[in-house]
């Protein structure tokens, strides 16, 4: 019976317990509104959140816990959960802020509720109509000598380079190279774009708060504990953009065809420059020449290609009209179909996963999005199909052996469980991702490394020159390689293109669900199997018909005209489903034209022209591998004189590649408009299932009053 009594109360009192756990939700903010990204913590835990966007959160915690709220240049709050399950928090200033400096990006300001040891910077930047003279000195400019405990400093001392600025200093405790958090309009800044900040234009501030390291530390945790500097600018939606890169590319010019009659390059099935382009105009940034590939941009439509009916991989059209843009020459469109295989069609796949979780993948559209992407793939795949998952930070590791694709839950969970944080050795995680690949190889299969990263590798091997070496060593294994990136800030263009080029493999740029959908879902197939490798296309236009062409982008494709029949040399990968198109504008015989300078006299070169073949245009050849072949194959066609009337697919590839040449202020744009752009794309919209070809319209249309 005591027992009984015993065990009544045991469980009464476990009861008790439990039903005090309670799930609290409110809303904090302050005079103006909600406080996004302000901390809840239950006091004396790690039990933490923060608030969304609108302000709101949720916590789970008991009856009687102590919930304390944090948020910057606001006093902390702590409230004692009684009954109620929702609590709303409005926070007030920090009358007290002993340790933060001030500063405004205007005239002299009177701030009343800052009290006490507080250091006030007047801008120096203005204006002056009078006298003509602008004055944009840079942040850092404008806190030098004037702040207690800052120091600023070239990084060699010499002038015009990029300063840094330290809360503490070289001479303090925490040594040389104690850089502060900066956070910008509510957004943390990674520290490899700290120099960034220091480019901000000192007109675009509103107000710069500085807390010194152990406010910081406490409001921010280690991460802040250099200090932290947060800056708010006058439009409130600072995003860094100046610390991407992207190859140099000088735009193809008309070549004479009695000088050049031989037009060579590498076929370029990466989609990554459109969703890039595209991603910098939905932000309002400026679009830098470089990031545009009007290859790139075209390719990432689909296109009504016929498929491949005979024992070739893939099917070829070509077809020339009059140039909407230019009436004096012609347009000439060459397009490749890709054999499409169903997914049960595709072979075995090993796939190792290399996914980057260093400091810099930290932001919600890298890893976190990044996660979400992988899962669309993991959901397509079959048992045979086997997945592993290498992970790389300051060093490199294997999270995820091989694992059928039938075990889904599996995989998924290693994905749910990546964080990021830590410096970035690309190199070590490339090597032992292909180290496994090998590993695992199937024969017949479909081996692949799927690298996705922001690129910006900074331990080991980590230079443009040092990963193409790595990557051109890598693929004798007989691995193809996929790039995926991710980000903005520090997008590393150039360098993933380069990986992806040198691995046998493709690029592509992912910015949001939708075009991981596209990626992972539409084009699965072409993402993750090659079906012709080292494809390479060669033009000889006929010089009884053509003074000069111009090949419209594939600026960094090209190949010398010996390269063609080389079987060493590398090339572009076609993926299953895969649709290649290239345009090229030429000038007839006759046509007097601007973009041909005068003949140069030869002396030993016959530039007459032969009679035959007067009714044709041009010849195109292809020479291809098969995925596991080491010697090509080559294909001919024809293209005759006759000009047709352009295709509902042609006109929106056309308007694509004028889109491009106006981003890129190309010189042959003529003197057509963004509105000749959007004409063009309209009526060659089509069908448009995806709705791709309308989000391009819309795209045009919220640039033509910046172009």
């Amino acid at each position: 019976m005591k027992n009984l009594v015993l065990l009544l109360v045991l469980l009464s009192t476990a009861f008790s317990s439990q039903a005090q756990i309670m799930k609290i939700t409110g809303n904090v903010s302050d005079s103006t509104g909600p406080l996004p990204g302000a901390n809840v913590v239950v006091e004396g835990t790690t039990n933490g959140t923060q608030t969304d966007f609108d302000g709101n959160y949720a916590i789970t915690a008991s009856k009687g816990d102590i919930l304390s709220f944090d948020y910057i240049g606001f006093k902390t709050k702590q409230i004692k959960i009684k009954d109620a399950n929702v609590i709303n928090v409005l926070m007030k200033e920090d009358a007290q802020a002993l340790e933060e400096v001030v500063v405004v990006g205007y005239s002299t300001k009177s701030v009343k509720s800052i009290t006490g040891a507080v250091s006030m910077v007047r801008s120096e930047s203005q204006v002056r109509k009078d006298k003509k003279t602008e004055y944009h000195r840079s942040l850092a400019n404008q806190l030098q000598g004037k702040i207690s405990g800052l120091q600023i400093s070239n990084s060699n001392g010499t002038v015009g380079n990029t300063a840094n600025i330290e809360i503490r200093g070289s001479n303090s405790k925490g040594g040389a190279g104690a850089e502060p958090l900066y956070i910008v309009d509510g957004v943390p800044i990674l520290r490899q774009n700290n120099s960034v900040i220091a480019k901000l234009n000192p007109n675009s501030i509103d107000k710069i708060n500085r807390y010194k390291s152990n406010k910081a530390k406490r409001l921010f945790g280690e991460v802040g504990k250099n200090g932290c500097i947060v800056i708010t600018t006058k439009n409130g939606n600072y995003q860094i953009e100046n610390d991407e890169n992207y190859a140099q590319l000088s735009e193809n010019k008309f070549e004479k065809v009695a000088l050049n009659p031989l037009s060579t390059f590498s076929i370029d099935v990466d989609k990554a420059g459109y969703s890039n382009v595209r991603r910098l105009i939905n932000n309002g940034q400026n679009v830098p020449v470089d990031a545009v590939k009007i290859e790139e941009m075209v390719n990432y439509f689909d296109y009504t290609y016929a498929q491949p009916t005979d024992e070739h991989p893939f099917s070829i059209l070509s077809e020339a009209t009059t140039t909407p843009w230019n009436t004096k020459t012609k347009l000439v469109r060459i397009g490749l179909q890709g054999k499409e295989l169903s997914n049960e069609e595709l072979p075995a796949s090993n796939l190792t996963f290399l996914i980057d979780v260093s400091g810099s993948m930290s932001s919600a559209n890298k890893l976190p999005l990044l996660k979400s992407a992988f899962k669309l793939l993991v959901n397509q795949l079959r048992e045979k199909d086997k997945v592993a998952i290498v992970v790389y930070a300051g060093a490199a590791g294997v999270v995820l052996n091989p694992t059928s694709g039938n075990d889904k839950e599996k995989i998924l969970e290693a994905l749910d469980n990546l964080q990021a944080g830590g410096s970035t050795a690309g190199g070590a995680g490339i090597e032992l991702a292909y180290k496994l690949a090998a590993e695992n190889f199937k024969k017949k299969g479909n081996n692949r490394v799927i690298l996705a990263t922001d690129g910006d590798f900074n331990v080991g091997a980590s230079t443009n020159k040092a990963m193409e070496e790595l990557i051109e060593e890598k693929r004798k294994s007989g691995l193809f390689l996929s790039v995926l990136g991710f980000g903005m800030g520090n997008y590393q263009d150039s360098k993933l293109e380069l990986l992806a080029d040198k691995g046998n493999g493709n690029h592509a740029y992912i910015d949001t669900m939708q075009e991981a959908q596209k990626v992972f879902g539409k084009e699965f197939g072409g993402t993750l199997y090659t079906i012709a490798k080292d494809v390479k296309i060669q033009v000889e236009f006929n010089p009884k018909q053509v003074q000069a062409y111009r090949l419209i982008g594939y600026e960094n494709r090209l190949l010398a005209d010996e390269d063609f029949v080389d079987d060493t040399k590398d090339a572009g990968e076609l993926g299953s489903g895969h649709k290649v198109t290239a345009l090229y504008e030429v000038i007839p015989v006759g046509v007097d034209s601007e973009y041909i300078k005068d003949d140069i006299d030869l002396k030993y070169t016959n530039k007459e022209s032969t009679n035959e073949f007067s009714d044709e245009l041009l010849t195109v050849k292809f020479r291809y591998k098969k995925p596991q072949g080491k010697q090509s194959i080559e294909m001919i066609k024809v293209l005759n004189t006759e000009v047709s009337e352009m295709s509902t697919d042609f006109k929106f590839a056309a308007s694509v590649a004028l889109f491009g040449m106006h981003l890129r202020k190309s010189t042959y744009k003529n003197n057509s408009t963004i509105n000749n752009v959007i004409e063009l794309a309209e009526s060659g919209r089509g069908t448009d299932k995806q709705g791709y070809r309308a989000e391009f319209i819309r795209l045009v249309n919220s640039t033509s009053n910046s172009l």
